[in-house]
Parts: structure tokens; sequence; C-alpha cells
């Protein structure tokens, strides 16, 4: 009897000693599904356990607690791992937390709870991250201007702006498609919508929405945007109290010299730029640069920054990858200005031919926005009415980890930011 508990205890030390971790790693060279391990990882948090994000180290690894849980999700999942000794673990941690090595491990608490602003029938591969938080099997609700108005952003910890037009002039569809019945029944409901929230225009009620965004942020909120949801935002927000559209947007006429009446100080990435007049023109403004890029598809690639883990781990988590060099993608708003930045946002991802940032981040009062260009990272040039991209074809795509990496960014441990 004294053998076998002797026995049992040797199993159940060495048990602790040589399989406590299990990693998941994220280099090039040995994860055969990116994606995936994002939501893996995001399940290891809703079971109440912590996890820690080894920034910079083999392409941005997850470290989590061992059980046979975890392993078999992993498996079922197609997500690679490795399970490590405490030894083995405290090693890794060890030479992360060398003051010579650019690596951080930062503790990831607790799964946020996501809520995507999209119109109601959307489907999920309308938007690429939707199809992406699917395709990772992390939870999601959508809302849209009701709830966002009731307040109902109070029960979220991240938001994402599906590619909406904050503006009110209908995605500036006009000239294409005034006469498609898709557009007509579209503009229909939304002022449908906008009257049965007490609005007489849609432009009003998308500026009213605007704000109540602009106080979740400012109130402590993670905001994700992509597209057009990025430059239509901030021209609202900036539009406060002007009508900027034109009679077949809101049935009147716009304010006179209203571009002298924009203020950009209400703005949160943008500043000094030009609206564009002309309901003909598919454009927001002179912050995108959709028309004034010269770049072929063969060479349109973006860099992400490189940070320092240790002193600037929040735009480090941002930008973990296993590369540094990412596919360029393009949409209604493909990439932004480099001079109508302000100078208080952080510009993570640039394309160095011509300068254009693609991929930005900031800080507002006690929140966190990030504006990420383009429409959808494996479909160059997705048009209305195109098929949905198929993401078993693009597992380890960086253009979509970008995305993951700010789903799991509001599970880190807060640390006191500057306002």
């Amino acid at each position: 009897m004294k053998k076998i508990i002797s026995l049992i205890t040797i199993l159940l030390f060495t048990t602790q000693v040589f399989a406590s971790y299990i990693l998941i790693p994220m280099d090039a060279e040995t994860q055969e599904n990116h994606l995936k391990a994002y939501g893996i990882t995001y399940w290891t948090l809703k079971q109440e356990l912590k996890v820690k994000w080894l920034l910079n180290y083999r392409g941005g690894s997850f470290l989590l607690p061992d059980n046979e849980a975890i392993q078999r999700e992993c498996k079922i999942r197609g997500v690679s791992f490795e399970v490590l000794s405490n030894a083995k673990a405290e090693s890794i941690l060890e030479d992360i937390s060398s003051p010579s090595k650019n690596m951080e491990a930062v503790i990831l608490e607790k799964a946020p709870n996501i809520a995507v602003y999209t119109p109601k029938g959307k489907l999920p591969w309308d938007d690429a991250v939707t199809m992406v938080l699917s395709y990772a099997e992390i939870p999601y609700e959508t809302i849209y201007d009701k709830e966002v108005l009731e307040d109902g952003l109070l029960l979220f910890d991240w938001l994402h702006l599906h590619h909406e037009d904050f503006t009110g002039q209908f995605g500036k569809f006009y000239r294409n498609y005034r006469t498609a019945a898709w557009y007509i029944e579209e503009k229909k409901q939304a002022e449908a919508l906008a009257e049965s929230l007490g609005y007489a225009k849609v432009s009003e009620s998308k500026r009213a929405v605007s704000l109540k965004i602009r106080d979740y942020v400012v109130g402590g909120g993670f905001m994700f945007a992509m597209c057009s949801a990025t430059d239509s935002f901030d021209i609202a927000l900036s539009a406060d109290g002007v009508d900027i559209c034109e009679p077949m947007f809101d049935g009147d006429g716009s304010d006179a010299n209203y571009q002298a009446k924009l203020d950009y100080r209400k703005t949160f990435a943008f500043k000094e730029f030009i609206l564009e007049r002309s309901p003909m023109i598919y454009e927001f403004s002179s912050i995108d640069m959709t028309r004034k890029r010269k770049i072929p598809k063969e060479t349109d690639y973006f860099s992400l920054m490189d940070f320092s883990a240790k002193w600037d781990p929040i735009p480090t988590m941002l930008c973990q990858n296993h590369t540094a060099l990412v596919k360029g993608f393009m949409g209604q708003t493909t990439s932004f200005t480099r001079e109508e930045i302000k100078s208080n946002v952080l510009v993570m991802g640039e394309n160095r031919t011509n300068g254009e940032a693609k991929y930005i981040h900031g800080i507002k009062g006690k929140g966190f926005f990030t504006f990420y260009g383009g429409h959808d990272p494996e479909d160059y040039t997705h048009k209305v009415g195109d098929p949905k991209t198929e993401l078993d074809l693009h597992p380890t795509s960086p253009g979509y980890r970008l995305i993951l990496n700010n789903v799991l960014f509001p599970a880190a441990r807060k640390k006191k930011q500057k306002t």
C-alpha cells in the first residue's frame, strides 16, 4: 500500500513538473491555424482561467494552464499546441523578462463582451470582423441605432463598427446604385428607423449615434472600426450641428460654406480634411487614399511598426503577427492620408511606398480606438455582390490576425493610462 501511495505521489508530482502549461505558438513555422488560436484563447478566458500573451515570442504566442479540456479543444479546432513542463515555461518567461529582449508577458484576465454595430439582416460574411469572429468561434452580439441610443453599449467591453456611413449619405452609393432595388430599400429602411427614433433625417440620427459611441469610448470602452466606418465616424463628429448632406440624401440643401464650420477638435483621429461635396463621387473626404494611391496589387503591402514590448505594450499587442509585412487590401476607405492624422494618434501600419497609414490607434478619455483601412484582408477589391471569403482557405492570414489582436486587447490586465 505504501508503495502504491508513493507511486501515485510521484506520478502527481511529475505531472505537475513536466506538463503544467500549454503553449499555443503563433509563429509562421509551427501554427497551422492562427485565427482559431485566438478562439481557443478566448474560450480559455471564458472558463475563468488566466492566459499569458507572450508578446514578440514566436509571433505572439499564448501560454495557457494545461488541462485535458483545452487540449481537446485545440485538437477539435485544428490549433497547434505544445505541452510544457513547469521548468520549460519558467525558462521561457525568464528569457522574456530579460531587459535585453524586446518581449513581454501580458496577463489576459477576462473574456470581453463583444458587440458589433451592424444593420439588422446583415449576414456574417458582409463584414470581415463578424466573419473572423464566427470562424474563430468567438461569440458576439449585434446592436444598432436603437440599442446604442438606449445606452445598450454599457453592456459591452468591445465594439466593432460595421462598414457604416455615419454622415447620412447612404454610403455615397448614389451615382452607381441609386436605381438599384437594394439601395432604394435600404434607404427607405434607414429613413423609417430614424423617424421611429424621433429624428427627421438619417443624418441626424447617425450623428446622435456617433455621439453615444464617442461617450462610450471616453468612458472606457474599446472601439474598433474598418473601412468607411473610420472616416465617416470622425466626419459626423466634426459636423455636429452642421448639415453636410445634399438634397438627394436628406430632402433639403446643405449649409452654406459647411466646410468652414467643421470642428476638428471633436474628432478622434483626423484633422484638417476636406469633404467631398459631389454626390456623384464615391468618396467622403480627403482622409481616404483610395483615389490618390497608384500602387499595383502585386506590390501593395503595408509594414507593421516595431514597438518596445516592455514600454509600449498596447501597440505591441495590437501588432502581434508572424510577419511584419502584410498584404494590402482595398475598401471604400482603403487607407489614411498621413498629414491629416492628429499628432497624438499612433500609426501602427503604413505603406512605405507612399507613406499612407493603414492601421492606427489612439486613446480617447479612458478608452481606446483602432482604425483599420480596407474592407477584407483576403479580398483585395471587395465589391458589392462579391462572394464571401472562405477563411478555411486563409487560416494563417496576417491581415485578419490584426483584427483578432484588437478583440483580445480588452482582456489584458489594465494599467493606468494617460488621457
